[in-house]
């Protein structure tokens, strides 16, 4: 399985940006999916995720109303939108992916926001928004 995330670059605040993640090596329906980033020198931090079937997403605190998670199992792509975009949101962002062992299962959001729940990562891609 291989994760290749776009759409990263350079913003303005209160720029919008669309991050795309292509999932290879197997149907995306098999997946969880969720976004992280990093702040320089820091470890990765938890964005959003959404469940295999997209009928449940969670969205850390600070992008909790500016973001959205979705996905497109025909195209095997998860996205990320950023709206109303803030210097602060500066960071390597990538997606990652966890092996959906029970689709009868409620995941709690604990399970999503667990970095060591995914078993596939991307390589990131940069976003740098200036004020």
């Amino acid at each position: 399985v291989r994760l290749e995330e776009s759409g990263g670059g350079l913003a303005q605040a209160g720029d919008s940006l669309r991050l795309s993640c292509e999932l290879s090596g197997g149907p995306l329906s098999d997946y969880h999916m969720g976004w992280f980033r990093q702040f320089p020198g820091k470890d990765k931090d938890f964005v959003a995720s959404i469940n295999w079937n997209g009928d449940v997403t969670y969205y850390k605190a600070s992008v909790e109303g500016r973001a959205v998670i979705s996905r497109d199992d025909a195209k095997n792509t998860v996205y990320l939108q950023i709206n109303n975009l803030k210097p602060e949101d500066t960071a390597v962002y990538s997606c990652a992916a966890d092996i959906v062992m029970s689709r009868r299962a409620n995941y709690l959001e604990s399970y999503f926001t667990n970095i060591a729940m995914y078993d596939f990562w991307g390589q990131g891609t940069h976003v740098t928004v200036s004020s």
